[in-house]
């Protein structure tokens, strides 16, 4: 009754009403992401867990959270570092081994000088290098 006494504090109401209404849809959301997501979960259970939390929406989503939460925060977990693994690995291949072919040539030079390989096979790797540098 104190809010339509006082027209602000009905605003400020309306807007927390609206705050908790969004949050309650991102809890749903990630819940059934997580349902569909689970791999230690059989078709049964991730039936009856979609049924809990579509007929009884609200105390279906604070159930799933309290039994499966800590499961849910690990399967997060896991996957962003599988994430991580495959973004470095992907970084790796795209960069190449901090190898340039002048770095190549330099040491095919070596090997020459050294006398472990052969002219011809100096020019051999030589025109090998540089036509994968092109």
């Amino acid at each position: 009754m104190i809010a339509y006494e006082f027209p602000i504090l009905s605003v400020f109401w309306v807007m927390l009403e609206f705050a908790a209404l969004f949050i309650w849809i991102y809890l749903l959301i990630v819940v059934f992401a997580d349902i569909f997501r689970s791999h230690d979960m059989g078709g049964w259970a991730k039936a009856g867990w979609t049924l809990v939390v579509l007929f009884l929406p609200l105390l279906g989503v604070l159930l799933y959270l309290i039994v499966r939460g800590s499961r849910m925060h690990a399967r997060a977990v896991e996957e962003a570092e599988e994430q991580k693994a495959d973004f470095d690995r992907y970084v790796r291949e795209t960069a190449g081994s901090g190898r340039s072919s002048v770095d190549d040539l330099a040491k095919l030079a070596q090997l020459r000088d050294r006398g472990d390989i052969s002219d011809t096979e100096f020019e051999k790797g030589k025109a090998k290098i540089l036509a994968d540098a092109s």
